[in-house]
């Protein structure tokens, strides 16, 4: 029986506690809220004060809004005067230049509306200080390119007098050089000299031997020395051989037997190379007609050598 009676007292006691501790929260929220709700309504009352003293800052500064208008306006046009100056000084700046020029019109137009407020104009003005502050940067980039480019034109022209002195002179060096250079071309050029130029046949055992009969050729030789030379380069040389025959023709062992000469592209009938070593040497070139038929009549021969005629002769047949 007393057991039974305990569990009740024991719920009892709480739930009085649960309701205590809930109305003390909300006594507690009640005040928090309240606190609050007075802390805003002071930030609304200095909000409205504030917003009454910027309107009648904005009435008592609306007599000079029109002023101040004009002056940045003027300042602006001003700028944009001074920019095209810079531009014509140094075109290769126009694309930044400009950009610059951009931003001055788009706050022109801004200074255009009618509802400018003083604040508005402020605002205005630190831009006009900022774009402005840009331009006397610009300005003096450009002043010091200016200053670099006079000093080095006055150099240059030191130069030129200085050139222009010397100009005799150097002419007078450039064609004692290219005297001395067409000397030692001179100089240095090979000469062909002894020349045996003649038609050969293949005899019954295929042994050739000297013929005047033009039916009777297969081969055409020339013999000749190439001359002992100091000035001329020693080493590999390629010795060419030109035959024109009766008719104007030139023989060639190929259709590609070209070779470049002071007067311009020759065909050529056949080449040798040799290991020249500035003596006297003796060389045979020789040129195979391959089946055709020799014409009669006299043939010239003509011997080139890096690009220069060096010896010429001929043979008859008959």
């Amino acid at each position: 029986m007393d057991t039974n009676n305990e569990i009740p007292q024991k719920s009892n006691r709480f739930y009085f506690v649960f309701i205590f501790l809930l109305l003390a929260g909300i006594a507690a929220l009640t005040l928090a809220w309240s606190r609050q709700r007075a802390a805003l309504n002071t930030c609304n009352n200095k909000n409205t004060t504030l917003l009454a003293d910027m309107a009648d800052m904005e009435a008592a500064l609306s007599g000079y809004t029109g002023s101040m208008k004009q002056d940045l306006k003027q300042n602006l046009n001003q700028m944009l005067s001074d920019y095209n100056k810079l531009i014509a000084k140094d075109a290769t700046k126009a694309d930044s230049l400009n950009a610059q020029k951009a931003q001055i019109t788009q706050l022109l137009k801004k200074l255009d509306r009618a509802n400018l407020t003083a604040r508005d104009l402020v605002r205005a003005r630190k831009e006009n200080e900022t774009l402005r502050s840009i331009m006397r940067s610009y300005a003096r980039t450009i002043d010091s390119l200016n200053t670099l480019n006079i000093d080095l034109g006055s150099r240059l022209e030191e130069t030129n007098v200085k050139l222009s002195t010397t100009t005799t002179e150097r002419d007078n060096f450039r064609k004692q050089a290219e005297e001395s250079q067409q000397q030692i071309k001179k100089g240095s050029k090979l000469q062909a000299y002894g020349f045996v130029s003649e038609a050969l046949k293949q005899k019954l055992n295929n042994a050739m031997e000297v013929t005047d009969r033009a039916k009777n050729a297969v081969q055409f030789r020339s013999s000749f020395t190439l001359s002992e030379n100091v000035l001329s380069s020693a080493g590999r040389k390629v010795v060419y051989m030109q035959i024109t025959a009766p008719s104007g023709t030139i023989l060639q062992g190929s259709s590609n037997f070209i070779t470049e000469t002071e007067n311009g592209s020759t065909a050529y009938s056949q080449k040798k190379e040799v290991d020249y070593q500035n003596q006297a040497l003796d060389l045979t070139i020789y040129y195979e007609l391959k089946g055709e038929s020799a014409a009669k009549g006299t043939y010239k021969v003509r011997i080139f050598c890096e690009g220069q005629l060096i010896g010429t002769d001929s043979f008859t047949l008959k």
